[in-house]
């Protein structure tokens, strides 16, 4: 007896033909192929960069001139600055009280004319001396004679040679006594040259052209050498930012190198240069100092923090995001695109600016790499590469919507 289908069984066998996956199974060719991740992708292109020094530190005056006063213990009698006026050199900024002084200028004066006195009184002693030497002398003279002719005695004639050696004695002490007169009248002439120095030095003078820091003088205070200066002056109104920079960086570093400066609280960056570049480096923080000089009509103050970007070199390079790049022991890669096969490169790189870095070798201008080096890729993975500029574009739309 032939076997025969029910009729309720022939509708689910026409269904189970007509399904996706009955077509499938009679057509394998006809199956959908697997997307392929979608990977944001970057270009590497030669760009402008600048290898920078970042440091931060302190405004400071190139140099600080310490005006002490040069006469001890007077008194502080005027004072002619204030602190921040501009000073020239040789300006007086303070007087001291000199009485004391102007008194004893007189007191020496009257000394040296009673010395000058002196002086010609034994001049006269000397003129007197000299003559009554010679008058010895000629009596000496014609004593002999008659001695010769024998109407004069040996006894005379020795007192004769007696009285011209007491003459002589009397004349060289006379003599003396003027050189030791004129030594006494150079001594107080010295004496009045110190006291008309200290006279001048009363008034307390800038060495220097510059700006008041600092202002210790009183009115009324005993001036003195040992102890604060009376006053402070930033030579030239020069300032400078002394920043700490790595052992690193400092090798970088030279002198007359250009510099942006950040004051704090400035609104606006200033210009500066490298003025010196410390030889040595602290054993202990591995740092070294870097004296920038700033202008000094920038409106930074000593003692204001700042922050200095020191430009060590400006070229044009090849390129690429930081984001691009592993750094590891084995040095640099990145993951090269080539036909949407994604390839590990190894790369050397320079001088890191901002968001990119500097590539010296591994890749080529125009070479595609993967823009986040991070991404879930391997050496030899298949991807649809996206372009970064097109990735942001869409990305800014779905924001926007």
């Amino acid at each position: 007896m032939p076997y025969r289908l029910s009729n309720s069984i022939l509708p689910l066998i026409a269904l189970l033909a007509a399904s996706p996956l009955a077509a499938q199974e009679a057509n394998p060719s006809a199956a959908p192929q697997a997307k392929l991740p979608a990977i944001v992708v970057t270009e590497a292109v030669k760009r402008p960069l600048t290898d920078r020094i970042v440091a931060t530190g302190t405004i400071r005056p190139v140099d600080e001139i310490q005006v002490q006063p040069l006469v001890e213990g007077l008194s502080v009698k005027q004072l002619n600055v204030d602190v921040g006026d501009e000073v020239k050199a040789d300006q007086v900024l303070a007087t001291l009280n000199d009485d004391a002084l102007i008194l004893q200028k007189s007191q020496y004066q009257a000394n040296k004319a009673k010395a000058e006195a002196s002086v010609a009184q034994y001049e006269a002693q000397v003129i007197e001396a000299e003559a009554n030497q010679d008058d010895m002398v000629r009596r000496r003279d014609r004593t002999e004679k008659l001695s010769e002719n024998g109407t004069s005695t040996v006894s005379q004639l020795e007192q004769a040679n007696a009285q011209v050696q007491v003459a002589r004695a009397r004349l060289n002490a006379a003599r003396q006594s003027v050189t030791v007169a004129q030594s006494d009248v150079r001594v107080i002439e010295a004496q009045l040259a110190d006291v008309e120095l200290q006279l001048a030095r009363t008034g307390v003078k800038s060495p220097v052209d510059g700006v008041v820091s600092v202002k210790n003088a009183k009115v009324g205070a005993i001036a003195s050498g040992n102890g604060d200066p009376l006053f402070t002056v930033i030579r030239d109104g020069a300032i400078e930012l002394v920043a700490d920079i790595s052992e690193t960086d400092i090798q970088k570093a030279k002198i007359g190198q250009k510099a942006v400066v950040a004051i704090a609280g400035g609104a606006k960056e200033v210009e500066g240069r490298v003025r010196l570049v410390s030889p040595t480096v602290d054993p202990t923080t591995r740092l070294g100092l870097v004296h920038v000089e700033i202008d000094a009509d920038s409106g930074a103050r000593a003692g204001m923090y700042g922050r200095a970007s020191i430009i060590v070199e400006e070229t044009e390079a090849l390129a690429l995001p930081l984001s691009a790049v592993t750094v590891g022991r084995q040095g640099a890669t990145t993951r090269k695109v080539q036909d949407g096969v994604v390839k590990q490169a190894e790369i050397v790189t320079g001088f890191q600016d901002g968001g990119f870095i500097q590539v010296v070798s591994g890749i080529e201008a125009g070479d595609v790499v993967v823009a986040k080096a991070g991404a879930f890729v391997r050496d030899g993975d298949h991807i649809t590469p996206v372009p970064e500029d097109k990735a942001a574009t869409d990305k800014a739309t779905e924001n926007s919507q």
